[in-house]
């Protein structure tokens, strides 16, 4: 398996997806019953060969993802060939970006001394879902971009 299994709640939610998997692999819904119950590791492959193709869909579909810690932001657009980062930086203990309070503060001391921009730029490695797939299981999230364009637009990159 390339990536991680799907979740219990994420076969659920993907049932019938799971169902049209099966049924392209000429496999029906007695024969998947049997091969649980008498080639466990049997369907264990399946369950793995469907998680990587979900996730491939996924991560093919992937624009932005953010990573929010206590002292750190960081912005990233994943673009065809390379990704481009945009993070953020506070020298100050008492602000934690991942509370209400913290981002407030955010908005009103951009421009203070104690928050740091950096922009950077990284070419993908030779499996640019890998890379997207690692930064999601470091604790990114996939978004729609707003937080990265704003802070685009506010340094002036493109």
């Amino acid at each position: 398996m390339k990536y991680t299994r799907l979740t219990k709640e994420q076969f659920e939610e993907l049932y019938q997806e799971f169902i049209n998997f099966l049924a392209t692999q000429s496999i029906s819904a007695d024969e998947w019953e049997d091969i649980k119950k008498n080639k466990p590791e049997t369907a264990e492959q399946e369950l793995d060969v469907f998680s990587d193709l979900v996730w491939l869909g996924v991560l093919s579909k992937v624009k932005y993802i953010e990573h929010i810690s206590p002292q750190q932001i960081h912005l990233f657009k994943c673009r065809e060939k390379d990704m481009h980062l945009i993070a953020l930086k506070i020298n100050n203990d008492a602000v934690d970006f991942t509370t209400k309070e913290g981002f407030e503060w955010l908005r009103n001391n951009l421009l203070s001394d104690s928050v740091e921009f950096f922009n950077a730029k990284k070419d993908y490695s030779e499996d640019k879902h890998m890379d997207i797939f690692k930064l999601i299981q470091q604790g990114g999230n996939i978004t729609k971009g707003e937080l990265f364009q704003y802070f685009e637009k506010l340094i002036g990159q493109k």
